[in-house]
């Protein structure tokens, strides 16, 4: 049987704005938080990034907003700038009456700004905890009007360091209140802080997918003995040509070095890592989303901020330590209904995390071989057939007839034809493509490895098409 937000307890009127927005589903963590939430109750859920857990806590908190109350009656915390605008962007999308106020705090943002939205009487807060902090000790953020408090993602919260400021926040907080915690893991530190302030807690479990996403074709390149990765990876992007793809290394020290080789070969790439300033984040964050920059060089606990559309590759250059963080990477590609491609280098160390990956999915990654260059001059004049056909049955080639006439009386047609398409594939590839002609070397392949091919997106590999229900993923 289907679920429906009818059945969760939401009001009539929230239900038919929901409906105006096209959700009608709602996620698993919404079926099961929203009405314990709704009925006074504490909530731990443990979920992943992007099951919907905003709407989880959003839509229960804006049912008891009082609405003639300019006070600060829900905060909900975030570890970074990003998700707190995210977040804040989200909230305000499900709200349909404009008497509700809701401010964003964070760091990078001129304070008094923020300050004056709060004097406004926002109702809801969202912000990090450095900030939070700063203007509690102001006094120009007073929390003694809160009903609601929220930690989103806590554990990165853990991972950043935020914790003790959390705790500090929880503790200035009305004993009165109802407090929801959301995270992807549940360390003992924030087991600690979930016996410590909240209140007979009910804990959702939302089991992480054990299988890839179906829309993803996960791919692995072995890496040829005495071969570094930046040499590996540079023919695998020259094969791929990503349109927007994030490349996850372990350490800021690997995003600084990976980032400055590939600029240096003439891609188009920049790097994201937690020594960057708010500033040069949300710039590049701008960037990377106007197609201004292509690929993006991050760590992990970085790209929590990154939330990009239509993001066609996920490049795991190192791999992650453990298989929850391979399934939160690649699931930043094949996105609302798209098709994606995850691509990971595998060093011969690197076999036992492999099998351990495929183990958890219950699924064989497909390993190929690094590409040669043959293999690559094939995959550029295959896209170039494909933009040839749709020049065919353009309106502008009628043009161009007169001059293929007028040549025609000097040399063949067929002539003629190769040396428009030699010009076409020489100005349409890339021009750090173009300046590396030779710096592909044959891998050597032994041991009888398959032959390496071009990975197409759009092929999942062992799964059919599905159906999709609508459902609310904010």
């Amino acid at each position: 049987m289907t679920l429906s937000f009818n059945s969760l307890g939401l009001s009539e009127a929230r239900i038919r704005h929901l409906e105006s927005l096209g959700f009608t589903v709602p996620t698993a963590i919404q079926a099961q938080a929203i009405p314990h939430l709704l009925c006074g109750r504490d909530v731990v859920g443990q979920a992943q990034t992007g099951t919907g857990k905003t709407a989880a806590f959003a839509l229960p908190i804006l049912e008891r907003i009082d609405i003639k109350l300019p006070a600060v009656q829900a905060l909900v915390l975030t570890p970074t700038r990003e998700l707190a605008m995210q977040v804040g962007q989200a909230i305000r999308g499900f709200v349909d009456d404009r008497r509700l106020k809701i401010a964003t705090i964070y760091g990078g943002q001129a304070i008094d700004q923020q300050i004056s939205r709060l004097e406004r009487g926002a109702q809801i807060v969202v912000g990090t905890p450095g900030r939070v902090l700063d203007l509690l000790s102001r006094g120009d953020l007073k929390l003694n009007q809160l009903s609601w408090l929220v930690l989103d993602e806590a554990d990165e919260m853990l991972n950043m360091g935020f914790i003790q400021d959390v705790e500090k926040i929880l503790n200035q907080a009305p004993i009165e209140r109802q407090t929801a915690f959301f995270s992807a893991t549940m360390d003992p530190s924030i087991r600690k802080l979930v016996t410590k302030f909240l209140r007979s807690p009910i804990t959702v479990t939302i089991e992480q997918p054990k299988t890839a996403p179906t829309r993803i074709n996960q791919v692995a390149y072995m890496i040829p003995r005495g071969w570094t990765k930046a040499r590996a990876l540079q023919p695998i992007l020259e094969l791929e040509d990503p349109e927007a793809a994030l490349i996850f290394v372990r350490t800021r020290k690997a995003a600084a070095e990976l980032t400055s080789q590939l600029q240096a070969a003439g891609h188009s790439v920049d790097e994201y890592h937690g020594d960057l300033s708010q500033t040069q984040r949300e710039r590049l964050l701008l960037r990377f989303r106007q197609r201004q920059v292509r690929w993006v060089v991050a760590t992990d606990i970085a790209a929590r901020g990154i939330h990009v559309d239509d993001l066609t590759h996920v490049i795991n250059y190192d791999l992650p330590d453990s298989v929850e963080n391979y399934v939160h990477r690649i699931g930043r590609t094949g996105r609302a209904g798209k098709e994606g491609t995850a691509i990971s280098l595998v060093h011969p160390l690197d076999r036992r995390k492999l099998r351990d990956i495929e183990y958890h999915m219950k699924q064989r990654l497909e390993i190929v071989s690094i590409p040669t260059r043959a293999q690559i001059e094939a995959r550029q004049l295959e896209k170039l057939q494909d933009q040839i056909r749709e020049a065919l049955v353009g309106e502008r080639m009628a043009s161009f007839l007169p001059i293929v006439a007028q040549l025609s009386e000097e040399y063949e047609p067929h002539a003629i034809a190769a040396a428009a398409l030699q010009m076409a594939y020489d100005q349409t590839r890339p021009a750090w493509m173009r300046s590396n002609q030779d710096h592909v070397d044959e891998p050597a392949t032994g041991n009888g490895s398959p032959k390496p091919k071009p990975v197409k997106r759009g092929r999942s590999a062992g799964n059919s098409e599905n159906k999709v229900s609508p459902s609310l993923d904010r």
